[in-house]
């Protein structure tokens, strides 16, 4: 199977010798993308390198958004080892378990046979909302309000259906995600992901998979460490791409 798991790193030295043997134990090919990180990861990379497919190594923090716009396009370049068909991107902060990637490969494989194919695989911690086990490591209250408001608002104008618009554990079909030109650097990545993807008709399926939260004090930098303002952020994004769907498509595309 041609996949390329794809690991986002921003100063990740506490985790990231756990989390890398996790996933080689169930993945070929590991491409980490560290993004400025400024502690000892680029160190711990490097130590690591040799049971990896590649690395990339950003000079600056340039954004989440961009790391995984790399991982994608590297994916496709001549620098990797094979021609990866799917990417699936996953965290490095102990919030998305390895052992969640078989059912990532089954789901695939099953993309591979469906008619029409499926194109991305969206993990969802908020598939079962109502089945919760006891003791889940549940977001901080103003997290998962954004996260809702967000997933309804993407469900009504797009019509996609989907219940967890921002978990980054997915599986990305390779060529159409190329196709869709994302540009989006930052946290607002899944804004422009979910627009162009309604806008090309890509067809999504979710996966569900564990809700850990075990950092609630992140930052997201500046602004966006306020959730008012980082969904007003969001919203600017999601509004701006399909205003610019709409504009090309021109009227062609019901959902918009």
């Amino acid at each position: 199977m041609d996949v390329l798991v794809a690991v986002p790193i921003h100063n990740e030295a506490a985790t990231i010798c756990r989390v890398i043997p996790r996933i080689r134990d169930f993945a070929t090919d590991v491409l980490i993308v560290d993004d400025g990180s400024t502690d000892r990861t680029p160190e711990l990379v490097d130590q690591l390198r040799s049971d990896l497919a590649g690395v990339i190594h950003h000079p600056t923090n340039l954004g989440y958004g961009q790391s995984l716009i790399d991982a994608f396009r590297w994916a496709a370049s001549d620098e990797a080892p094979r021609r990866y068909q799917w990417v699936i991107t996953m965290d490095c902060d102990e919030q998305h378990e390895p052992e969640s990637l078989p059912a990532f490969f089954d789901a695939i494989r099953h993309a591979d046979e469906a008619s029409p194919a499926i194109d991305l695989i969206s993990g969802s911690r908020y598939m079962h909302d109502d089945q919760l086990a006891e003791g889940s490591f549940m977001p901080p209250p103003e997290r998962r309000r954004v996260n809702r408001a967000l997933t309804a608002e993407i469900n009504d104008r797009l019509g996609l259906g989907i219940t967890d618009a921002f978990c980054g554990f997915k599986a990305h079909r390779l060529g159409p995600t190329l196709d869709l030109g994302l540009t989006e650097t930052g946290y607002a990545f899944p804004m422009q992901l979910w627009a162009r993807i309604a806008a090309k008709a890509l067809r999504v399926t979710e996966l569900p998979v564990s809700l850990i939260y075990n950092d609630p004090n992140r930052s997201f930098g500046g602004d966006l460490d306020d959730a008012e303002r980082r969904l007003r952020h969001y919203r600017e994004i999601l509004n701006a791409e399909i205003e610019n769907a709409a504009q090309e498509c021109k009227g062609c595309c019901p959902c918009l």
